[in-house]
């Protein structure tokens, strides 16, 4: 029996290569017209669809949307009676597809698009085609990405049943997936979003879910949503992290990661805006979801170690996060930097954009267990770095949906009740900033203390903003303790502090000023801001606002 390739598309890039392939394995083109005329162009001969199922209708619109075409995608070879049919009929069996589609996405996203560009850009023969020859049990290619594997496997003569029903069946299923994105996209945009999908991609199987007996968890990859025409241009997809050792991570892995990539973007583009400058090396400490450490500097030595000093205890067991390369020289640092002598500082995670491989031995423990982690664009960090896609979250029997956390402040724009002088200061503009960064990444409510580049403690997760500026204060004590092992008090003078919103009486910012805090950035919003501001102007302290509607910092409820 002939084998007979049916190829149509609508990108042409690299088709005449992947026909002459299939010819040099003795296979036949039949082709639409569009794609025949490019093949005929290029030397490669293909037949014409419209030599079987008759000329085409409203101008080459409905071609492929035959019977006669469809018998030749879902004739079944293994019954007589179909076979039989088909060569009655004067048709072949078509064996294998390769087809795209009209660009829809890209239509809906055109700045001025219109309905009726998106109405003609809607394919009808390309999603159909596919589907059928899923059915039918064809090789079918919808990926460009694909059509080298497809060659290597024809190619492939070793291949036994199994193998060559696996290899058809994803095939199969990525063109169904690839159709349900597409009727999804139109889905959401004809109804102006009162429909909804979230489609992924498996990305990565977990060790294990939030709790060992949450099990199998696995991680996705969002490959549905109208905006990411090319995901692979995303820096920090799942796909764009590379595990280098033994151990799978873990669903709270996952999420730490997500986490932390909030707070290292938002570092970077509020560096970026308000001082135009390389952004500095940055060092971050992570445990359940909240930074513990941050250490920012010029020098990354001296960035790992105000992490580290940060929270000697809670770092323990934490995962580490850098925007530059690990060598041996930063990976002891990581290990032994303030541990007892001898004592070795046991890590869960590891990640940066690069590390040698002495780095990765000394950071990596019995059976990988330290997982070490590597994404490349952790080293070119930028304000467009932002996560600026929707985000969604799960609730019993449905589902959540909101813009991203997108606000960066700059400091220009800020009301200042106090001393405005000290936005002049780049050592002050650059602790706000990285409170903020800290703070409004972290969950709510949250009270963030900084200095000298350094978290010194964290207060997340409080119902009130009083209890949360009291946790700050007591994570800061605990860590100084533990960094030094004096039993005081740490010393929080020219400390700076960041609230993820207004405070609604004068308490809590009378517990940060008792302690010396003289700098606070807030939200302003509240029925008693003119209290709070007189109060704190009164005890010599500096409120940094903007308004609550724009720049309130609750996350991750």
């Amino acid at each position: 029996m002939e084998k007979i390739a049916f190829i149509s598309v609508y990108n042409k890039e690299g088709i005449d290569k992947f026909a002459k392939d299939l010819i040099d394995l003795g296979w036949k083109i039949m082709s639409s017209a569009g794609t025949a005329k490019y093949l005929k162009d290029k030397g490669i001969e293909a037949m014409d669809l419209t030599d079987f199922v008759g000329a085409p209708i409203f101008g080459h619109r409905v071609v492929s949307l035959s019977r006669e075409f469809y018998a030749m995608l879902l004739a079944r070879r293994e019954v007589k009676e179909d076979m039989a049919e088909l060569q009655k009929l004067k048709l072949p069996l078509i064996s294998l597809v390769c087809c795209d589609m009209y660009p829809l996405i890209e239509e809906i996203n055109k700045e001025g698009s219109t309905l009726e560009g998106v109405i003609e850009k809607t394919d009808i023969g390309g999603p159909t085609m596919l589907r059928a020859a899923a059915k039918g049990g064809r090789i079918v290619v919808c990926d460009h990405d694909d059509r080298e594997k497809v060659i290597e496997y024809l190619k492939n003569d070793k291949k036994d049943e199994q193998q060559d029903k696996n290899f058809i069946k994803m095939l199969a299923a990525k063109a169904e997936f690839t159709v349900a994105k597409y009727c999804m996209a139109s889905a959401e945009y004809l109804s102006e979003k009162s429909y909804k999908g979230i489609l992924g991609e498996l990305s990565d199987n977990c060790c294990y879910g939030e709790n060992a007996y949450q099990n199998p968890s696995a991680l996705y990859e969002i490959n549905d949503s109208p905006s990411a025409i090319d995901l692979r241009a995303r820096p920090f997809s799942p796909t764009k992290f590379k595990l280098l050792t033994e151990t799978p991570l873990s669903y709270n892995n996952f999420c730490d990661r997500d986490k932390i990539i909030q707070t290292l973007t938002h570092m970077a583009a509020g560096w970026e805006l308000n001082f135009k400058k390389p952004i500095p090396f940055m060092a971050v400490a992570v445990k359940h979801g909240n930074a513990c450490g941050f250490g920012v500097s010029h020098d990354k030595m001296d960035a790992l170690k105000k992490m580290i000093e940060g929270d000697v205890k809670a770092i323990h067991g934490g995962s580490i996060f850098t925007n530059f390369k690990i060598t041996e020289e930063e990976a002891e640092e990581l290990i032994h930097y303030k541990m007892p002598e001898g004592g070795r500082r046991l890590l869960d995670t590891v990640t940066a954009p690069f590390f040698n491989h002495e780095a990765i031995e000394i950071l990596a423990r019995k059976k990988g267990k330290c997982r070490i982690v590597v994404n490349k664009n952790l080293d070119n960090l930028k304000g467009e770095s932002l996560d600026r896609e929707n985000r969604f979250r799960y609730v019993r029997d449905g589902f959540l949906v909101q813009p991203n956390y997108t606000f960066v402040p700059n400091f220009k724009e800020a009301v200042i009740e106090g001393d405005s002088s000290i936005i002049e200061k780049e050592k002050v503009c650059l602790d706000l900033i990285l409170a903020w960064a800290i703070g409004c990444t972290s969950n709510s409510n949250t009270i963030t203390i900084v200095r000298d580049g350094r978290l010194l403690g964290n207060g997340v997760g409080q119902q009130d903003r009083v209890g949360a500026a009291k946790l700050a204060i007591a994570r800061a004590d605990d860590a100084y303790i533990a960094l030094t092992g004096e039993d005081s008090k740490a010393n929080l003078e020219n400390a700076i502090v960041y609230s993820d919103s207004f405070f609604p009486f004068s308490d809590g910012p009378k517990v940060l000023i008792d302690r010396g805090i003289k700098i606070i950035f807030a939200t302003s919003g509240s029925v008693h801001d003119k209290e709070v501001i007189k109060d704190c102007l009164a005890e010599g302290a500096t409120l940094v606002m903007f308004p609550d509607k724009t720049s309130r910092g609750f996350a991750w409820h």
